[in-house]
C-alpha cells in the first residue's frame, strides 16, 4: 500500500498534474466564495471541460476543486455571514463575530489550517482504514441514522442560543420548509399550494442563502440609519501563541468526528460540523465566547468538514455509494470514462486511484500555501462601505439562487424566506436550527419511515439496535441534564475564598 501511494505521488507531482491541482484549488476557492455556487456545482460545470483529458488528470483537478470549494464556502460564511454550502453554515456562528471584531484574517487562517490538518488526517485515514470503514459502514441501518439525526436536532436546540424554546421554534420552521414538495414514498404534494414550481421542494442552498445573506442584509439595512458603522480593521493573518493554544486540540478532534461520518452511507459534512461545534463548546474553557467569536468554534468544525470530505471518498471508491453531491458528480465522471467504482476499483484502476489519493495531499498543501497569505486580501471585503457590500451580497445571492435551477421562481422563494430570516432576527430566534431542520429533516423522515416499515409500524423498530440505544441514552442525558444537575452535589468553595471575603469586609 505504501509503495502504491509513493507511485501515486509520482503521478500527482508531474508538472502537468501539479498545475491542474493548483488550477483546481484556485477555481474551487473562487467559485466557492460565491453564495450558492459550491464545489458540487463547480465540478458539474467543469465536467464537460474535461472530456478531452485523461481520467487521472481530470480527477486530480476535481480533487483541487473539491477542497478549494469547501474553503471558499467557509470564507463567505466567516466574512459575510453568507454560507457558500450547507456544511459551511457552522463557520458563520463564531467566524463572523470574529470578523466583526477585526479578527477576520485570524478566523480565515484558523479555517485554512483546520482544512489542511483535517484533510491530511482524513486522507491518511482513507489510505489506512478504507476497507475497514467500508465494511462497518454497510451495517449501519435506518434506525441508527435516524437516531444520529435526532441527536443533531436536540444538540443544536439545546446548546445554541439563550433559549431552548426559541431554538425549538427555529427548528420547527426549518422542518416545515423541508416538508415542501412531493412525498418521496407516496407522491402526495405537501405545502405546495398547487404550484408546480414547489413540487421538487426548496433547495437547501436557496434556504441557507435566504436566511443568512438576505436576512442579514435586510437586518443591516433596517439599522443603517440608526447606527454608524465604522470600518473594520483587517488584522494580520498569523495566529498568536494564545490562538494556537486554543486551536490545536480542536484541529485534532475535528477529524475524529468528521471522517467516520463522511465514510458512512448517507453521511456528509453537515452532521459532523454541528457535532464538532457542540463538542468544542462543551470542552472549552471559554464557553461565554461561543457565538460571540470563539476561535475554537471555527477551527474544530472546519477540520471536521475537511476530514469528512476525505471520508466521503471511502464509500464512493470502495462501494460506489456517493454520500454527498460532489461525490455523486465524481461518480458520474467515473462512469463517463467507463470506470465503475467498487471493491475491484483499487485492482483494476490502481494508478488512477492512488494518483487521486496522492493529489488530495498535494491539493491540501496548495490550499494552505495559496490561501493563508490571501487571508488579509479576503478580509478586506469587510472594509467596503456597508450599503455597497450588502448590495453586492444580495446580487451574488440572487445569482447563486438563480443558478441552482435557472428559475425566476427560486428568486421569489429566496426573498420570502429572507423576510422570515429578518423576522427571526427581530424576535431573537437563532438561524442555525432552521438550517439544520431543512438539511436533515427530509433525510430524518425518510430513515424513520424505513425503520418503521421494517418493523411493520412498531415503534420498537426505532430502538432495535445497540447503536441506536446508545444514541438515545445520550439524547436523554442532554435533555434532562438541567434537572439532573440540581441533584448533583455542589462544588466545594475554594479555600482561598474566605480570606478574600475578610479582606473585602
Amino acid at each position: 500500500m505504501l509503495q502504491q501511494l509513493i507511485d501515486g505521488f509520482g503521478t500527482a507531482l508531474t508538472p502537468t498534474h501539479l498545475a491542474l491541482a493548483a488550477l483546481g484549488v484556485l477555481l474551487g476557492t473562487a467559485i466557492g466564495v460565491l453564495p450558492g455556487i459550491g464545489p458540487a456545482m463547480a465540478v458539474a460545470l467543469l465536467l464537460p471541460v474535461t472530456y478531452g483529458m485523461e481520467p487521472t488528470a481530470a480527477f486530480i483537478m476535481f480533487a483541487g476543486i473539491y477542497y478549494g470549494g469547501m474553503f471558499g464556502g467557509s470564507t463567505t460564511s466567516i466574512l459575510l455571514n453568507t454560507p457558500g454550502e450547507s456544511f459551511s453554515v457552522v463557520a458563520a456562528i463564531d467566524g463572523n463575530p470574529m470578523a466583526r471584531k477585526g479578527r477576520g484574517a485570524q478566523a480565515l487562517a484558523a479555517a485554512a489550517i483546520g482544512h489542511f490538518v483535517g484533510g491530511i488526517l482524513g486522507t491518511m485515514a482513507l489510505v489506512l482504514l478504507a476497507p475497514i470503514i467500508a465494511k462497518y459502514a454497510v451495517d449501519i441501518g435506518a434506525p441508527d441514522l435516524f437516531a444520529i439525526m435526532v441527536l443533531a436536532f436536540i444538540g443544536v436546540t439545546s446548546v445554541l442560543g439563550n433559549s431552548r424554546i426559541r431554538g425549538v421554534a427555529s427548528l420547527l420552521i426549518g422542518l416545515t420548509i423541508g416538508l415542501v414538495g412531493l412525498d418521496e414514498m407516496t407522491g402526495q404534494s405537501r405545502l405546495t399550494f398547487g404550484s408546480l414550481h414547489l413540487a421538487d421542494g426548496i433547495d437547501v442552498v436557496i434556504v441557507a442563502v435566504a436566511l443568512f445573506a438576505v436576512g442579514e442584509s435586510l437586518w443591516v439595512a433596517a439599522h443603517l440609519r440608526r447606527n454608524t458603522f465604522k470600518p473594520i480593521p483587517v488584522g494580520r493573518p498569523w495566529l498568536s501563541r494564545a490562538d494556537l493554544k486554543r486551536t490545536w486540540k480542536p484541529w485534532l478532534r475535528g477529524p475524529v468526528i468528521g471522517f467516520p461520518f463522511g465514510a458512512i452511507p448517507a453521511g456528509g459534512a453537515e452532521i459532523p460540523t454541528f457535532l464538532s461545534y457542540l463538542t468544542e463548546k462543551r470542552l472549552s474553557k471559554h464557553k461565554d465566547e461561543f457565538g460571540k467569536g470563539a476561535i475554537e468554534g471555527v477551527a474544530g468544525p472546519e477540520a471536521a468538514a475537511s476530514s469528512s470530505a476525505a471520508g466521503t471518498l471511502v464509500s464512493m471508491l470502495t462501494l460506489g455509494l456517493p454520500t454527498t453531491a460532489v461525490a455523486a458528480v465524481m461518480l458520474a465522471a467515473f462512469q463517463q470514462y467507463g470506470i465503475q467504482p467498487g471493491p475491484l476499483l483499487f485492482e483494476r484502476e490502481s494508478k488512477l486511484v492512488w494518483g487521486l489519493i496522492a493529489s488530495l495531499f498535494v491539493g491540501l498543501t496548495l490550499l494552505l500555501v495559496l490561501n493563508l497569505p490571501l487571508a488579509p486580501l479576503w478580509a478586506k471585503l469587510l472594509r467596503i462601505p456597508r450599503p455597497y457590500l450588502y448590495a453586492g451580497i444580495l446580487f451574488f445571492a440572487s445569482v447563486g439562487a438563480y443558478a441552482v435551477n435557472a428559475d425566476i421562481f427560486d428568486l421569489l422563494v429566496m426573498f420570502v424566506i429572507g423576510l422570515i430570516g429578518f423576522a427571526m432576527r427581530r424576535y431573537g430566534l437563532p438561524v442555525l436550527p432552521a438550517i439544520i431542520g431543512v438539511i436533515l429533516g427530509p433525510a430524518a423522515e425518510q430513515q424513520m419511515r424505513r425503520a418503521l416499515q421494517l418493523s411493520d409500524g412498531s415503534l420498537t423498530g426505532l430502538v432495535n439496535t445497540p447503536f441506536a440505544i446508545v444514541v438515545y441514552v445520550i439524547i436523554l442525558v442532554i435533555l434532562f441534564f438541567p434537572v439532573i444537575k440540581r441533584f448533583l452535589p455542589a462544588r466545594p468553595t475554594a479555600p482561598e475564598a474566605e480570606p478574600k471575603d475578610k479582606v473585602d469586609a
